[in-house]
């Protein structure tokens, strides 16, 4: 990537247009990065801009483009107030592009639990498996960053757990979650040197116990190669051309 600006506006949006035609290109060809989301301040005093930096894709930005084209085409058929923006990926994978949909409506698009926001990710990936001529890579899609403030709620809450197993030595099961969600789990309790974790149960209702860890027992690495939390190898296969909801089965 290239040619990187950076703009103030009154509001994230504005900001993301000053860019844009600073940059000489449309929403789909650059990556935003919001650096700040900016406040009003009380009676127009204190308050602050937003600021964004934008980045023209190389190349025309090949799949996460065609991504964003699909987001678009959902938003426009739900008719929702809310527009996608290609945002910087997550520092814990820089491999992945990141779609973010920000907008008065996007509330709706996360759904109980973010039921509806991986559905639109489940049917995203689904449609981009039909275009051969794209590039491999992984397209990660979020709503006014729910999935890191969630990713932050659920690492605070493993924390937690594990210091209450840690004093009681007995083991303690979560709800049943998503595999993101489990996943967020284990690699926050991955170094702990007093706990472990272990995925169980099939399909919605699987859950993660988090229990003591055995006088032998070292911390486990965080490598997916390494991992022995999948207790659970044997699975039917996947139908040819259909994507996994996520990349992580724990």
């Amino acid at each position: 990537m290239t040619d990187s600006v950076e703009a103030n506006g009154k509001t994230v949006e504005e900001a993301i247009e000053l860019v844009l035609k600073q940059l000489d290109v449309s929403r789909e060809e650059a990556e935003i990065e919001v650096l700040s989301q900016g406040k009003s301040g009380l009676f127009g005093i204190g308050g602050e801009p937003a600021r964004v930096r934008g980045t023209a894709l190389a190349g025309g930005g090949g799949l996460v483009q065609s991504a964003k084209v699909i987001v678009d085409t959902f938003l426009t058929a739900m008719g929702v107030d809310a527009v996608s923006t290609i945002s910087k990926p997550p520092e814990d994978s820089p491999d992945t592009q990141l779609i973010e949909i920000t907008g008065d409506d996007s509330g709706l698009l996360i759904g109980r639990r973010g039921e509806t926001l991986r559905s639109m990710q489940f049917m995203m990936n689904l449609l981009l498996s039909r275009t051969p001529d794209q590039a491999d890579g992984r397209i990660m899609l979020d709503v006014e960053q729910y999935r890191h403030r969630r990713t932050q709620v659920l690492k605070g809450l493993a924390i937690r757990i594990a210091d209450r197993v840690a004093g009681s030595g007995r083991a303690f099961t979560l709800e049943p979650m998503n595999p993101a969600e489990r996943r967020a789990i284990h690699v926050a309790l991955a170094d702990h040197p007093k706990v472990t974790t272990q995925s169980l149960g099939e399909g919605e209702d699987r859950k993660v116990t988090i229990m003591p860890r055995t006088g032998n027992e070292a911390p486990r690495s965080q490598s997916p190669r390494n991992n022995p939390r999948r207790s659970n190898p044997q699975r039917a296969p996947r139908p040819e051309g259909v994507p996994a909801e996520d990349d992580d089965e724990d």
